[in-house]
Protein backbone atom coordinates (compact mmCIF):
# COMPACT_ATOMS: atom_id res chain seq x y z
CA UNK A 1 0.00 0.00 0.00
CA UNK A 2 1.41 3.33 -1.09
CA UNK A 3 0.91 6.77 0.44
CA UNK A 4 0.51 9.45 -2.21
CA UNK A 5 -1.62 12.49 -3.04
CA UNK A 6 -4.07 13.33 -5.78
CA UNK A 7 -1.48 15.32 -7.75
CA UNK A 8 0.77 12.24 -7.97
CA UNK A 9 -1.65 9.30 -7.74
CA UNK A 10 -1.62 6.67 -10.46
CA UNK A 11 -5.23 6.49 -11.67
CA UNK A 12 -6.03 4.94 -15.05
CA UNK A 13 -7.40 6.93 -17.98
CA UNK A 14 -11.03 6.19 -18.69
CA UNK A 15 -14.61 7.14 -17.94
CA UNK A 16 -15.23 8.66 -14.50
CA UNK A 17 -18.49 8.02 -12.63
CA UNK A 18 -19.44 8.90 -9.05
CA UNK A 19 -22.13 7.54 -6.76
CA UNK A 20 -23.77 9.95 -4.32
CA UNK A 21 -26.04 9.04 -1.42
CA UNK A 22 -28.49 11.85 -0.66
CA UNK A 23 -30.06 12.69 2.73
CA UNK A 24 -33.81 12.38 3.15
CA UNK A 25 -35.89 14.13 5.78
CA UNK A 26 -34.70 16.51 8.50
CA UNK A 27 -31.46 16.09 10.42
CA UNK A 28 -31.68 13.83 13.42
CA UNK A 29 -30.31 13.91 16.94
CA UNK A 30 -27.21 15.88 17.86
CA UNK A 31 -23.96 13.98 18.35
CA UNK A 32 -20.82 14.99 20.26
CA UNK A 33 -17.99 16.66 18.32
CA UNK A 34 -14.46 15.55 19.16
CA UNK A 35 -11.60 17.95 19.87
CA UNK A 36 -9.92 17.32 16.50
CA UNK A 37 -13.20 17.36 14.59
CA UNK A 38 -13.95 20.72 16.18
CA UNK A 39 -10.58 22.12 15.09
CA UNK A 40 -10.94 20.75 11.57
CA UNK A 41 -14.54 21.76 10.89
CA UNK A 42 -14.13 24.99 12.83
CA UNK A 43 -11.55 26.09 10.25
CA UNK A 44 -14.43 26.43 7.79
CA UNK A 45 -15.81 24.80 4.68
CA UNK A 46 -13.04 24.44 2.13
CA UNK A 47 -11.59 22.20 -0.58
CA UNK A 48 -8.61 19.94 -0.01
CA UNK A 49 -9.62 18.59 3.41
CA UNK A 50 -10.42 15.02 2.36
CA UNK A 51 -8.69 11.63 2.37
CA UNK A 52 -9.26 8.66 0.07
CA UNK A 53 -8.16 5.17 -0.88
CA UNK A 54 -7.94 3.82 -4.43
CA UNK A 55 -8.26 0.13 -5.39
CA UNK A 56 -8.28 -1.94 -8.57
CA UNK A 57 -11.26 -4.30 -8.80
CA UNK A 58 -11.79 -7.46 -10.87
CA UNK A 59 -12.72 -7.05 -14.50
CA UNK A 60 -16.48 -7.21 -14.84
CA UNK A 61 -17.30 -5.48 -11.55
CA UNK A 62 -20.49 -3.58 -12.34
CA UNK A 63 -21.66 -0.21 -11.13
CA UNK A 64 -24.81 -1.82 -9.73
CA UNK A 65 -22.73 -4.18 -7.61
CA UNK A 66 -20.54 -1.29 -6.45
CA UNK A 67 -23.55 0.82 -5.50
CA UNK A 68 -25.05 -1.98 -3.42
CA UNK A 69 -21.73 -2.70 -1.68
CA UNK A 70 -21.13 1.00 -0.95
CA UNK A 71 -24.61 1.42 0.52
CA UNK A 72 -23.96 -1.50 2.87
CA UNK A 73 -20.55 -0.08 3.80
CA UNK A 74 -22.00 3.33 4.61
CA UNK A 75 -24.77 1.68 6.66
CA UNK A 76 -22.14 -0.08 8.75
CA UNK A 77 -20.34 3.09 9.85
CA UNK A 78 -22.24 5.70 11.83
CA UNK A 79 -19.89 8.55 10.98
CA UNK A 80 -20.93 8.30 7.30
CA UNK A 81 -24.52 8.86 8.37
CA UNK A 82 -23.77 12.12 10.14
CA UNK A 83 -23.13 15.65 8.87
CA UNK A 84 -21.51 18.73 10.32
CA UNK A 85 -22.92 22.22 10.55
CA UNK A 86 -22.22 25.47 12.38
CA UNK A 87 -24.35 27.01 15.10
CA UNK A 88 -25.17 30.71 15.38
CA UNK A 89 -21.83 31.32 17.09
CA UNK A 90 -19.91 29.52 14.34
CA UNK A 91 -19.19 26.45 16.47
CA UNK A 92 -19.26 23.03 14.78
CA UNK A 93 -22.29 20.83 15.31
CA UNK A 94 -22.88 17.21 14.28
CA UNK A 95 -26.20 15.51 13.57
CA UNK A 96 -27.39 12.13 12.38
CA UNK A 97 -28.94 11.95 8.92
CA UNK A 98 -30.91 9.35 7.00
CA UNK A 99 -29.50 8.58 3.57
CA UNK A 100 -31.75 7.51 0.74
CA UNK A 101 -30.98 5.77 -2.52
CA UNK A 102 -27.93 6.87 -4.41
CA UNK A 103 -27.53 8.18 -7.93
CA UNK A 104 -24.74 7.79 -10.48
CA UNK A 105 -23.26 10.79 -12.22
CA UNK A 106 -20.84 10.76 -15.16
CA UNK A 107 -18.03 13.31 -15.13
CA UNK A 108 -16.55 14.35 -18.49
CA UNK A 109 -12.79 14.02 -18.82
CA UNK A 110 -11.51 16.81 -21.11
CA UNK A 111 -8.85 15.91 -23.63
CA UNK A 112 -5.31 16.01 -22.23
CA UNK A 113 -6.66 16.11 -18.63
CA UNK A 114 -5.72 13.26 -16.28
CA UNK A 115 -8.54 11.41 -14.53
CA UNK A 116 -6.95 12.26 -11.18
CA UNK A 117 -7.69 15.95 -11.86
CA UNK A 118 -11.37 15.14 -12.42
CA UNK A 119 -11.44 13.14 -9.17
CA UNK A 120 -9.67 15.96 -7.36
CA UNK A 121 -12.20 18.55 -8.52
CA UNK A 122 -15.09 16.28 -7.57
CA UNK A 123 -13.83 15.45 -4.07
CA UNK A 124 -12.93 19.09 -3.42
CA UNK A 125 -16.65 19.84 -3.80
CA UNK A 126 -18.30 16.67 -2.51
CA UNK A 127 -16.02 15.87 0.44
CA UNK A 128 -15.81 19.25 2.16
CA UNK A 129 -16.25 19.53 5.94
CA UNK A 130 -19.85 20.85 5.67
CA UNK A 131 -20.96 18.77 2.68
CA UNK A 132 -24.19 16.83 3.18
CA UNK A 133 -22.90 14.09 3.36
CA UNK A 134 -19.15 14.59 2.96
CA UNK A 135 -18.26 11.32 1.23
CA UNK A 136 -18.39 9.99 -2.32
CA UNK A 137 -17.49 6.85 -4.27
CA UNK A 138 -15.85 7.17 -7.69
CA UNK A 139 -15.21 4.44 -10.24
CA UNK A 140 -12.92 4.84 -13.23
CA UNK A 141 -13.69 2.44 -16.06
CA UNK A 142 -10.45 2.15 -18.09
CA UNK A 143 -10.32 2.77 -21.80
CA UNK A 144 -10.78 -0.34 -23.93
CA UNK A 145 -7.14 -0.17 -25.03
CA UNK A 146 -5.80 0.03 -21.49
CA UNK A 147 -3.03 -2.39 -20.50
CA UNK A 148 -4.89 -3.04 -17.23
CA UNK A 149 -8.65 -3.32 -17.85
CA UNK A 150 -9.59 -3.53 -14.17
CA UNK A 151 -11.88 -0.73 -12.94
CA UNK A 152 -10.45 1.56 -10.26
CA UNK A 153 -12.63 2.60 -7.32
CA UNK A 154 -11.74 5.62 -5.18
CA UNK A 155 -13.46 6.06 -1.82
CA UNK A 156 -13.25 9.62 -0.51
CA UNK A 157 -14.44 11.36 2.65
CA UNK A 158 -13.65 14.50 4.58
CA UNK A 159 -10.94 13.95 7.17
CA UNK A 160 -13.45 14.69 9.96
CA UNK A 161 -14.92 11.23 9.31
CA UNK A 162 -11.86 9.10 8.53
CA UNK A 163 -8.20 8.49 9.24
CA UNK A 164 -5.85 6.20 7.31
CA UNK A 165 -6.74 3.18 9.46
CA UNK A 166 -10.44 3.86 8.74
CA UNK A 167 -9.85 3.90 4.99
CA UNK A 168 -8.41 0.38 5.10
CA UNK A 169 -11.43 -0.84 7.10
CA UNK A 170 -13.86 0.85 4.69
CA UNK A 171 -12.10 -0.61 1.64
CA UNK A 172 -12.08 -4.05 3.28
CA UNK A 173 -15.83 -3.76 3.91
CA UNK A 174 -16.56 -2.79 0.30
CA UNK A 175 -14.58 -5.77 -1.00
CA UNK A 176 -16.31 -8.12 1.47
CA UNK A 177 -19.75 -6.99 0.31
CA UNK A 178 -18.75 -7.34 -3.34
CA UNK A 179 -17.48 -10.86 -2.62
CA UNK A 180 -20.67 -11.73 -0.72
CA UNK A 181 -22.80 -10.58 -3.66
CA UNK A 182 -20.70 -12.77 -5.95
CA UNK A 183 -21.28 -15.78 -3.70
CA UNK A 184 -17.66 -16.15 -2.61
CA UNK A 185 -16.84 -18.02 0.60
CA UNK A 186 -15.62 -16.10 3.61
CA UNK A 187 -17.59 -12.96 2.76
CA UNK A 188 -20.08 -13.17 5.62
CA UNK A 189 -22.21 -10.20 6.54
CA UNK A 190 -20.41 -7.77 8.85
CA UNK A 191 -21.98 -6.47 12.07
CA UNK A 192 -22.43 -2.73 12.53
CA UNK A 193 -19.27 -1.09 13.81
CA UNK A 194 -19.47 1.08 16.94
CA UNK A 195 -19.89 4.69 15.74
CA UNK A 196 -17.13 7.19 16.33
CA UNK A 197 -19.52 9.48 18.23
CA UNK A 198 -19.62 6.86 21.01
CA UNK A 199 -15.82 7.06 21.23
CA UNK A 200 -16.04 10.86 21.52
CA UNK A 201 -18.59 10.57 24.32
CA UNK A 202 -16.56 7.93 26.16
CA UNK A 203 -13.41 10.08 25.98
CA UNK A 204 -15.31 13.08 27.38
CA UNK A 205 -16.45 10.99 30.35
CA UNK A 206 -12.91 10.13 31.35
CA UNK A 207 -11.42 11.89 34.31
CA UNK A 208 -8.67 14.50 34.06
CA UNK A 209 -5.19 13.52 32.95
CA UNK A 210 -2.69 12.65 35.71
CA UNK A 211 -0.73 15.56 37.15
CA UNK A 212 2.52 14.19 35.68
CA UNK A 213 1.04 14.26 32.17
CA UNK A 214 -0.25 17.81 32.61
CA UNK A 215 3.14 18.92 33.93
CA UNK A 216 4.97 17.36 30.98
CA UNK A 217 2.63 19.06 28.52
CA UNK A 218 3.26 22.34 30.34
CA UNK A 219 7.02 21.88 29.94
CA UNK A 220 6.59 21.18 26.22
CA UNK A 221 4.36 24.20 25.71
CA UNK A 222 6.82 26.41 27.56
CA UNK A 223 9.79 25.42 25.41
CA UNK A 224 7.64 25.80 22.26
CA UNK A 225 6.27 29.21 23.24
CA UNK A 226 2.70 27.97 23.72
CA UNK A 227 2.56 26.53 20.20
CA UNK A 228 3.18 23.21 18.52
CA UNK A 229 6.83 22.49 17.58
CA UNK A 230 8.39 24.07 14.47
CA UNK A 231 10.78 22.47 12.00
CA UNK A 232 14.22 23.37 13.41
CA UNK A 233 15.63 24.79 10.14
CA UNK A 234 14.50 27.81 8.09
CA UNK A 235 11.49 27.19 5.82
CA UNK A 236 10.91 30.73 4.52
CA UNK A 237 7.54 32.41 4.08
CA UNK A 238 5.35 30.89 1.35
CA UNK A 239 2.88 33.08 -0.49
CA UNK A 240 -0.66 32.94 0.95
CA UNK A 241 -2.51 29.99 -0.54
CA UNK A 242 0.65 28.50 -2.08
CA UNK A 243 0.69 24.75 -2.66
CA UNK A 244 3.48 22.80 -0.92
CA UNK A 245 6.22 20.61 -2.31
CA UNK A 246 5.42 16.90 -1.86
CA UNK A 247 8.21 14.33 -2.07
CA UNK A 248 7.92 10.55 -1.97
CA UNK A 249 11.20 8.71 -1.39
CA UNK A 250 12.02 5.03 -1.25
CA UNK A 251 14.07 4.39 1.88
CA UNK A 252 14.49 0.59 2.12
CA UNK A 253 13.25 -2.45 0.27
CA UNK A 254 11.76 -5.38 2.19
CA UNK A 255 15.08 -7.16 2.74
CA UNK A 256 16.78 -3.99 3.95
CA UNK A 257 13.92 -3.18 6.30
CA UNK A 258 14.00 -6.69 7.72
CA UNK A 259 17.74 -6.26 8.37
CA UNK A 260 17.04 -2.88 9.98
CA UNK A 261 14.48 -4.56 12.25
CA UNK A 262 16.95 -7.28 13.23
CA UNK A 263 19.58 -4.63 14.00
CA UNK A 264 17.11 -2.91 16.33
CA UNK A 265 16.30 -6.17 18.10
CA UNK A 266 19.99 -7.00 18.46
CA UNK A 267 20.49 -3.61 20.08
CA UNK A 268 17.71 -4.25 22.58
CA UNK A 269 15.29 -1.73 21.14
CA UNK A 270 12.31 -1.40 18.80
CA UNK A 271 12.40 -0.62 15.10
CA UNK A 272 10.82 2.78 15.66
CA UNK A 273 13.39 3.48 18.39
CA UNK A 274 16.20 2.87 15.91
CA UNK A 275 14.40 4.98 13.31
CA UNK A 276 13.94 7.91 15.68
CA UNK A 277 17.60 7.57 16.65
CA UNK A 278 18.51 8.28 13.02
CA UNK A 279 16.22 11.34 12.93
CA UNK A 280 17.55 12.62 16.25
CA UNK A 281 21.18 12.27 15.20
CA UNK A 282 20.55 14.10 11.90
CA UNK A 283 18.55 16.88 13.55
CA UNK A 284 21.20 17.43 16.21
CA UNK A 285 23.96 17.50 13.57
CA UNK A 286 22.24 19.79 11.04
CA UNK A 287 20.14 22.02 13.29
CA UNK A 288 21.92 21.82 16.66
CA UNK A 289 18.53 21.03 18.16
CA UNK A 290 16.70 18.03 19.60
CA UNK A 291 14.12 16.17 17.56
CA UNK A 292 10.83 17.76 18.59
CA UNK A 293 7.70 17.20 16.51
CA UNK A 294 3.96 16.76 16.68
CA UNK A 295 3.46 13.00 16.82
CA UNK A 296 0.04 11.59 15.83
CA UNK A 297 -1.03 8.55 17.83
CA UNK A 298 -4.19 6.50 17.49
CA UNK A 299 -6.85 6.46 20.19
CA UNK A 300 -8.31 3.02 19.44
CA UNK A 301 -7.30 1.83 22.88
CA UNK A 302 -10.03 -0.83 23.05
CA UNK A 303 -10.52 -3.65 20.52
CA UNK A 304 -14.13 -2.60 19.89
CA UNK A 305 -12.88 0.48 18.00
CA UNK A 306 -10.53 -1.43 15.71
CA UNK A 307 -13.26 -2.00 13.12
CA UNK A 308 -14.79 1.48 13.19
CA UNK A 309 -14.37 4.50 10.96
CA UNK A 310 -13.70 7.97 12.34
CA UNK A 311 -11.00 10.43 13.34
CA UNK A 312 -9.29 8.16 15.87
CA UNK A 313 -5.98 10.01 15.59
CA UNK A 314 -4.98 12.36 18.36
CA UNK A 315 -1.82 14.42 18.71
CA UNK A 316 1.14 14.28 21.01
CA UNK A 317 4.66 15.72 20.94
CA UNK A 318 7.73 13.56 20.51
CA UNK A 319 10.94 14.87 22.08
CA UNK A 320 14.24 13.06 21.52
CA UNK A 321 17.36 14.76 22.86
CA UNK A 322 19.50 11.64 23.28
CA UNK A 323 20.02 9.76 19.99
CA UNK A 324 20.61 6.40 21.72
CA UNK A 325 18.00 4.00 20.23
CA UNK A 326 16.78 2.87 23.65
CA UNK A 327 16.33 6.50 24.74
CA UNK A 328 14.38 7.24 21.54
CA UNK A 329 12.17 4.18 22.07
CA UNK A 330 11.41 5.45 25.59
CA UNK A 331 10.58 8.88 24.15
CA UNK A 332 8.09 7.29 21.74
CA UNK A 333 6.38 5.49 24.64
CA UNK A 334 6.28 8.77 26.55
CA UNK A 335 4.68 10.52 23.57
CA UNK A 336 2.02 7.82 23.30
CA UNK A 337 1.20 8.33 26.98
CA UNK A 338 0.91 12.11 26.50
CA UNK A 339 -1.53 11.57 23.63
CA UNK A 340 -3.69 9.10 25.53
CA UNK A 341 -5.70 11.69 27.45
CA UNK A 342 -8.30 14.28 26.36
CA UNK A 343 -6.35 17.22 24.92
CA UNK A 344 -8.99 19.93 25.12
CA UNK A 345 -8.59 20.60 28.88
CA UNK A 346 -4.80 20.21 28.70
CA UNK A 347 -4.36 22.74 25.88
CA UNK A 348 -7.13 25.14 26.92
CA UNK A 349 -4.77 27.38 28.97
CA UNK A 350 -2.72 27.93 25.79
CA UNK A 351 -5.63 28.84 23.56
CA UNK A 352 -6.04 25.32 22.22
CA UNK A 353 -3.72 23.60 19.77
CA UNK A 354 -1.96 26.60 18.24
CA UNK A 355 -0.33 25.78 14.90
CA UNK A 356 2.58 28.03 13.89
CA UNK A 357 3.99 28.53 10.40
CA UNK A 358 6.54 25.79 9.82
CA UNK A 359 4.98 23.39 12.30
CA UNK A 360 6.82 20.06 12.24
CA UNK A 361 4.92 16.76 12.49
CA UNK A 362 5.99 13.21 11.81
CA UNK A 363 4.00 10.01 11.61
CA UNK A 364 4.96 6.32 11.59
CA UNK A 365 2.57 3.74 10.12
CA UNK A 366 3.21 0.04 9.64
CA UNK A 367 0.34 -1.00 7.38
CA UNK A 368 1.11 -4.68 8.01
CA UNK A 369 -0.10 -4.29 11.59
CA UNK A 370 -3.56 -2.92 10.80
CA UNK A 371 -6.41 -5.28 11.77
CA UNK A 372 -7.84 -5.12 8.24
CA UNK A 373 -5.53 -6.26 5.47
CA UNK A 374 -5.95 -5.63 1.75
CA UNK A 375 -4.73 -8.06 -0.88
CA UNK A 376 -1.66 -6.81 -2.73
CA UNK A 377 -3.48 -7.52 -5.98
CA UNK A 378 -5.79 -4.58 -5.27
CA UNK A 379 -2.86 -2.17 -5.79
CA UNK A 380 -4.19 -0.02 -2.96
CA UNK A 381 -3.09 3.60 -2.65
CA UNK A 382 -3.77 6.08 0.13
CA UNK A 383 -4.58 9.24 -1.82
CA UNK A 384 -4.70 12.50 0.12
CA UNK A 385 -5.95 15.87 -1.04
CA UNK A 386 -3.68 18.72 -2.07
CA UNK A 387 -4.19 22.08 -0.45
CA UNK A 388 -2.33 25.14 0.70
CA UNK A 389 -0.11 24.56 3.73
CA UNK A 390 2.98 26.03 5.35
CA UNK A 391 3.96 23.17 7.65
CA UNK A 392 6.50 20.36 7.40
CA UNK A 393 4.75 16.99 7.60
CA UNK A 394 6.63 13.71 7.34
CA UNK A 395 5.05 10.27 7.01
CA UNK A 396 6.99 7.01 7.25
CA UNK A 397 5.05 4.08 5.80
CA UNK A 398 6.02 0.43 6.17
CA UNK A 399 4.46 -2.16 3.88
CA UNK A 400 5.44 -5.55 2.52
CA UNK A 401 7.72 -3.87 -0.01
CA UNK A 402 9.76 -2.04 2.61
CA UNK A 403 9.80 1.53 3.91
CA UNK A 404 9.04 4.74 2.03
CA UNK A 405 8.51 8.28 3.22
CA UNK A 406 6.34 11.12 2.07
CA UNK A 407 7.15 14.69 3.06
CA UNK A 408 5.20 17.91 2.54
CA UNK A 409 6.90 21.26 3.02
CA UNK A 410 6.60 24.88 1.84
CA UNK A 411 7.59 25.67 -1.74
CA UNK A 412 10.24 28.23 -0.83
CA UNK A 413 13.95 28.34 -1.59
CA UNK A 414 14.75 28.06 2.10
CA UNK A 415 12.53 25.01 2.67
CA UNK A 416 13.66 23.24 -0.50
CA UNK A 417 17.27 23.56 0.65
CA UNK A 418 16.75 22.92 4.37
CA UNK A 419 14.11 20.17 4.30
CA UNK A 420 15.54 18.56 1.17
CA UNK A 421 19.01 18.39 2.72
CA UNK A 422 17.60 17.09 5.98
CA UNK A 423 15.73 14.32 4.13
CA UNK A 424 18.91 13.36 2.25
CA UNK A 425 20.71 12.98 5.56
CA UNK A 426 17.81 11.05 7.13
CA UNK A 427 17.77 8.47 4.33
CA UNK A 428 21.55 8.09 4.60
CA UNK A 429 21.27 7.68 8.38
CA UNK A 430 18.64 4.95 8.02
CA UNK A 431 20.77 3.03 5.55
CA UNK A 432 23.86 3.44 7.73
CA UNK A 433 22.07 1.52 10.48
CA UNK A 434 21.60 -1.56 8.29
CA UNK A 435 24.25 -4.27 8.82
CA UNK A 436 26.70 -4.59 5.95
CA UNK A 437 25.34 -8.00 4.99
CA UNK A 438 21.61 -8.41 4.36
CA UNK A 439 20.74 -12.05 4.86
CA UNK A 440 19.07 -13.88 2.02
CA UNK A 441 15.46 -14.83 2.53
CA UNK A 442 14.65 -11.71 4.54
CA UNK A 443 11.79 -10.63 2.29
CA UNK A 444 8.38 -11.26 3.79
CA UNK A 445 9.34 -11.07 7.44
CA UNK A 446 6.48 -10.80 9.93
CA UNK A 447 5.24 -7.64 11.64
CA UNK A 448 7.56 -5.86 14.01
CA UNK A 449 6.71 -4.86 17.56
CA UNK A 450 6.29 -1.13 17.88
CA UNK A 451 5.62 0.53 21.23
Amino acid sequence: MRLTNIAQATLPPGAVHSYALRPVGPRGRALPVSFDQGRHVGAGDRPGSWMSIALRLPVGTTRDALAAAWQRTVSRHGTFRSVFGLDDAGRPTLHEVTLGDGTWETHPVPEAIATREVVRELFDVACRPLADPSHRMVVIEPDTAADDPRPCVVLGADHAHVDMWSLVVVARDLIAYLDAAAGQEGADDLPDAPPFAEHTAALAERGPAPAAVIDEWAAIMEVCGGEMPRFPLPVGEPDPGALPVVEVREVMDAAEYDAFTRAAKAGGTSTIGLAMSALTEVTRRLAAAPLRAVFPVHSRHEPRWHDSSGWFITNSVLECDDDAPTACAAAVKRAITLGSHPLAPILEPYGGMRVPRGMFALSWLDTRRLPAELDDRLDAQYVSAVGASDDVMLWFVVNRRGLHLRCRYPDTDEAVAAVGGWLDAVVDAFLARIPDTVAEGAVGAGPVSIP
